[in-house]
């Protein structure tokens, strides 16, 4: 293709590379000028315009974007008339794009006249949705490059670019109990994973609830396949953390067969693929019982779309495996659910050292001034919490405010994470001092842990271990950490929960909130004994001591 400064005279069949609007003429760029165009230019004035004049060898750029488009296409795609050298994709109906990553690579390597931009591979389509566009960059591409485009796009015996449908599925979901399992628990599931399956066109027409055991499992999935099902859900009411654990026995009890276990996704690196009676079976993670994308999606779909999904498959989830953010941060920001869509971030969590009590049961003015191995005892809890991971810490007084606050100031030196509240209504119990804490809080807090300052043994490890369990879209809102079973503090809350821990009243904190979100709830195990002692008499205090010397 020759380009740039044509004289008139020869611009017949030249194509016009720049609008020419003057003397009553108003042409557009990209028109191929007729003899009677040209006759209009001249008698406007025009000696010459910038042009393009293809060679034998070119193709014009609509041809050439026609060709390459038509050879890319495969099933469930419509291809648009080409226009200025472009030339689209739309999705027929509902279903997955399938790119073939590789080969769109080696297309755009031949000629950098010719190009192609897609969807993601496995990317969610809708009907009439685009999913790739051809566009030539000049206003010609050699007839070799398109040849070759064709020729690369005819390489396999699979097309570049189609969209695979979704089909109608009927899915049973097993269910497994512990003692505790409420019923709202699994009702909300069920209504979670009947909106993932009605989204694809499939339904769900049969579940059960059984105790955690394989050959319970085994039954529910004998029952369910009697009644058609053509791909089978286990929820277990405790995560899969091994091939061997209870869901794969049940899966094998039942006479299927595991095929793989994990996938390079967060979140969703939990979930089990298996197979019974040539229809899949999903063990899912716990992610499964929120409407958050997650890897259980990502797996689902191709199903849906008749698309495998064996280990080779799930393996190469990773690249783009990372889904989901922790506790958002963007803004503006909704806090109904504490779930939030956007880039992965750390959470930003405050530390809430209450220290505004009146020390009733210690027999002295304030337990927060008494010795400690050698510093007050409060001075230990706020030490932990700038340790820690924590991008905020808010110390409530209220008893001898001043004074718990000169001995703090004068064993740490300033800190820019370090703020104060006072509490005026302390006397009226801990509930007071929970909810001048979080009020005290910036809009871009995710989640606090409210720490006792009688508590002298929590380190900064076990706040960062709390905050490390912290996850709300894996359903991991509340972190109370726990020794040998038994539940202690301090307790890790997401900011959902920031309204109802301002309005307590009483000496009982939040601990209620705990029974109603039971769902939500997350215990981290700990070790030692920190998180189950807290110092409120003169034997506690002497007994701690004592554990202490070296």
């Amino acid at each position: 293709m020759r380009f740039g400064e044509t004289p008139i005279d020869e611009a017949t069949g030249a194509i016009l590379a720049h609008s020419w609007r003057a003397n009553g003429v108003n042409f557009s760029k990209g028109r191929v000028l007729s003899g009677e165009d040209v006759a209009k230019l001249k008698s406007a004035g025009a000696s010459s315009v910038v042009a393009a004049r293809l060679d034998p060898d070119d193709m014009h750029e609509d041809e050439a974007s026609a060709t390459v488009a038509k050879a890319l296409a495969g099933e469930g795609i419509e291809i648009t008339a080409p226009f200025t050298g472009r030339c689209n994709h739309f999705a027929r109906e509902a279903g997955l794009a399938v790119v073939d990553h590789e080969r769109i690579d080696a297309l755009n390597e031949l000629d950098e006249s010719v190009t192609v931009a897609t969807l993601p591979p496995f990317a969610r389509v809708e009907p009439r949705q685009m999913v790739a566009t051809v566009k030539i960059i000049p206003y010609a591409a050699p007839r070799t490059a398109v040849a070759r485009a064709v020729e690369v796009a005819q390489s396999a015996n699979q097309p570049l670019i189609a969209v695979a449908p979704f089909k109608a599925m009927r899915a049973g979901l097993v269910q497994t109990r512990l003692p505790g399992t409420r019923d709202k628990v699994l009702d909300k599931a069920v209504g979670t994973t009947t909106m993932r399956l009605t989204s694809l066109g499939s339904a769900l027409v049969g579940e059960r609830r059984v105790a955690h055991d394989a050959k319970a499992i085994a039954g529910a999935l004998a029952e369910l396949k009697g009644e058609g099902c053509d791909i089978f859900l286990i929820a277990g009411a405790s995560a899969i953390v091994d091939r061997h654990d209870v869901v794969p026995a049940g899966i094998e009890e039942a006479g299927g067969e595991v095929i793989h276990f994990g996938m390079p996704v967060d979140p969703g690196n939990l979930l089990l693929t298996a197979e019974l009676d040539g229809k899949p079976v999903l063990g899912l993670p716990g992610c499964a019982k929120s409407p958050k994308y997650n890897g259980f999606d990502m797996v689902l779909e191709r199903l849906a779309a008749g698309l495998p999904v064996g280990r080779a498959e799930i393996v190469r989830m990773g690249a783009g495996g990372l889904l989901a953010e922790i506790a958002s941060r963007p803004q503006p920001r909704d806090d109904s659910d504490g779930e939030e869509a956007g880039p992965q971030a750390a959470p930003r969590v405050a530390a809430l050292v209450l220290a505004a009590g009146r020390s009733t049961r210690m027999g002295g003015p304030n337990k927060m001034l008494a010795d400690a191995e050698g510093q007050p005892l409060v001075v230990h809890a706020v030490k932990a919490a700038l340790a820690s991971q924590a991008v905020e810490v808010v110390v409530v007084l209220g008893n001898m405010a001043d004074e718990v606050r000169t001995v703090i100031e004068k064993a740490i030196p300033a800190k820019s994470r370090l703020r104060f509240v006072v509490n005026p209504a302390f006397a009226e119990g801990l509930s007071t001092s929970v909810g001048a804490g979080i009020g005290a809080l910036g809009k871009d807090i995710d989640a606090a842990i409210v720490q006792l300052g009688d508590m002298p043994g929590v380190g900064a490890p076990l706040l960062d271990r709390l905050m490390a369990a912290f996850s709300p879209v894996e359903g991991r809102s509340i972190c109370v950490p726990t020794v040998a079973g038994k539940r202690g503090n301090p307790v890790l809350w997401a900011r959902r929960f920031f309204p109802e821990m301002f309005k307590l009243s009483g000496d009982s904190g939040a601990k209620h909130l705990i029974g109603e979100h039971a769902d939500l709830v997350c215990e981290v195990e700990m070790t030692g004994e920190a998180a189950v002692t807290d110092i409120d008499t003169p034997e506690a205090l002497a007994a701690w001591r004592a554990r202490s010397k070296p």
